[in-house]
């Protein structure tokens, strides 16, 4: 039967809960390959770090003529995650979670670079946006800090990108990604070693006019008499506060969560590291193996960020993006119920914010949402057997079919499909942001074809198979509201696998309507549906529900 809440889409039953459960998450980052180990207590529920491992391949130092991924740091870069396998093996991981960043994101040829990652370890890497990464972000810095309901301002330097945060313990207020990064920056405007003062006058006058409008974002959220604490994460703001603590304390602390210096503190070691040679950085006590390459721009990034902000100091936190990570798997998983609830359903939020942007008709989309997953639900284990994160894009893609109408009625089908696919879907790695905008492609005209650019850009032969078939339920489902006033009431669906028969019984809201257009544009549509799944669909017109 149907069901017309659109929240239905987050309606199944968790896994069976197991004792200390143990998974790895990797960070495919600009920089570094970062990969975390950690043990999960579902009772709590808590993780604890059992194991790290890192290697600075420098994904982002890419051709300087094509912007493409070198053969040889792609080479370095799958020895490299081969072993964090071995490493993550030899722990007993149950699984490996992996994420990919700025330099995948802006290479070339860098979804071609995760396809070959898939085929010779059999790791799959989500490729996410520069928003969904500060989401993940803050959901680690939230599992390692208590923010006590006040308003933190949390950044992220890495090499690729800076993220900005705001958030309070609860919904982010404010999620920003900057193409402002420690190698980034190093590569493409230092040329001089040590760097000159034009150049470091360029870089300052650079980094400052990149970050304002991410910096007016965080502050446009501020309300009338917060002042925000500053956190910092990742690798140039922990070796500033490890070479920093190191000088000032003779050792470093055995954590360096919740360490703070001020931004006097800061500006004094921009001033020396830009009159030092990489070789004399490298010297420095508790300098990381090649950071000395990147520290400088990294922590004019840093000094720029806190001067715009208006803050002086900062607070250090050991847990990021890879925590997030793993915080991420355990909200999808239902191992986390209480704390950070709002988060299992940012996928849902993401969406209708979407809808609500492009001025989508809530109330039919609702509807459109509904039959497709009763389709889904009523053919799950005879048409098909996808799960519930399948499920969940088809929603999405529900939802979201008609926003092209936006732009304009003609062609609003491929119009949809640049509208998801440029928007920025929370909780959505950009493979699965891809399906939902193919899915909303084809839910009318033509199925998907093979030289199509947007349904080529699927490299899984598994995804495009979900656009395949999840596209002919939604085809239906749109048939099944053709007035857009809720004729249909709900849907039965009989399949007799011996005759290769699908019968599709159809409840009138109104036992006096006929659905003559209803029936006639299931007709018009059902071929796709019939060719897809080796069906004859036969529609029946029933009496009225409760009748």
């Amino acid at each position: 039967m149907l069901n017309l809440v659109s929240a239905d889409y987050l309606s199944v039953n968790t896994q069976v809960v197991k004792q200390h459960r143990i998974i790895a998450a990797i960070d495919m980052g600009t920089n570094s390959l970062h990969m975390v180990i950690v043990r999960i207590d579902p009772n709590l529920p808590a993780f604890t770090i059992i194991a790290k491992e890192k290697e600075t391949v420098r994904l982002g130092d890419r051709d300087i003529t094509t912007g493409e991924l070198k053969p040889e740091i792609m080479t370095k870069a799958i020895a490299a995650l081969g072993r964090f396998q071995e490493v993550a093996k030899t722990a007993n991981a149950e699984t490996i979670i992996a994420v990919a960043t700025s330099a995948m994101r802006e290479a070339p040829n860098g979804k071609d670079f995760l396809h070959r990652v898939e085929s010779e370890l059999g790791l799959s890497v989500d490729l996410i946006s520069g928003q969904e990464e500060a989401r993940r972000i803050y959901l680690g810095v939230l599992s390692g800090m208590e923010f006590h309901n006040k308003p933190h301002i949390i950044i992220d330097i890495g090499g690729g990108s800076t993220e900005i945060i705001l958030g309070d313990s609860h919904e982010p207020r404010t999620l920003t990604s900057t193409k402002v990064g420690a190698v980034r920056l190093t590569t493409e405007l230092i040329s001089s070693d040590p760097i000159l003062d034009v150049e470091f006058q360029y870089l300052q006058a650079y980094v400052r006019g990149m970050l304002e409008r991410s910096v007016d974002e965080v502050l446009a959220n501020l309300k009338f008499g917060e002042f925000p604490r500053l956190v910092g994460t990742s690798g140039t703001i922990e070796t500033i506060a490890m070479i920093q603590a190191r000088e000032k304390l003779g050792n470093v602390p055995s954590t360096l969560n919740g360490y703070q210096f001020s931004l006097d503190d800061l500006e004094n070691w921009v001033n020396r590291l830009r009159k030092m040679t990489n070789a004399e950085r490298a010297a420095i006590p508790g300098m990381p193996e090649r950071r000395s390459e990147v520290i400088l721009a990294g922590a004019v990034v840093l000094q720029e960020a806190m001067m715009l902000l208006g803050v002086d100091s900062i607070t250090t936190c050991g847990r990021a993006l890879r925590e997030g990570v793993i915080v991420d798997w355990m909200l999808s998983h239902g191992l986390i119920e209480d704390k950070l609830r709002f988060q299992s359903s940012v996928r849902e939020r993401s969406v209708l914010k979407q809808a609500n942007k492009y001025q989508v008709n809530l109330t039919y989309s609702d509807r459109v949402a509904a039959f497709a997953l009763s389709l889904f639900d009523q053919t799950q284990g005879q048409l098909h057997h996808w799960g519930i994160n399948e499920r969940q894009l088809l929603w999405a893609a529900a939802i979201l079919h008609n926003c092209g109408h936006h732009i304009s009625h003609s062609a609003h089908h491929k119009h949809s499909y640049y509208l998801i696919r440029n928007s920025e879907l929370l909780g959505y790695n950009e493979t699965e942001i891809e399906i939902i905008a193919n899915l909303a492609r084809y839910h009318r005209k033509s199925p998907p074809k093979k030289r199509h650019e947007n349904y080529r850009n699927l490299l899984n032969k598994q995804h495009r198979q979900v656009v395949s078939q999840l596209s002919a339920l939604l085809r239906l489902a749109v048939a099944l509201d053709r007035r857009q006033i809720g004729a249909i009431a709900q849907i039965q669906c009989d399949y007799y696998p011996q005759f290769q028969k699908f019968n599709l019984l159809i409840y009138p809201t109104n036992s006096n309507d006929e659905c003559a257009l209803e029936l006639w544009s299931l007709d018009f549509k059902k071929a796709v549906f019939e060719a897809e799944f080796g069906v004859k669909l036969v529609t029946h017109l029933e009496k009225s529900v409760g009748v």
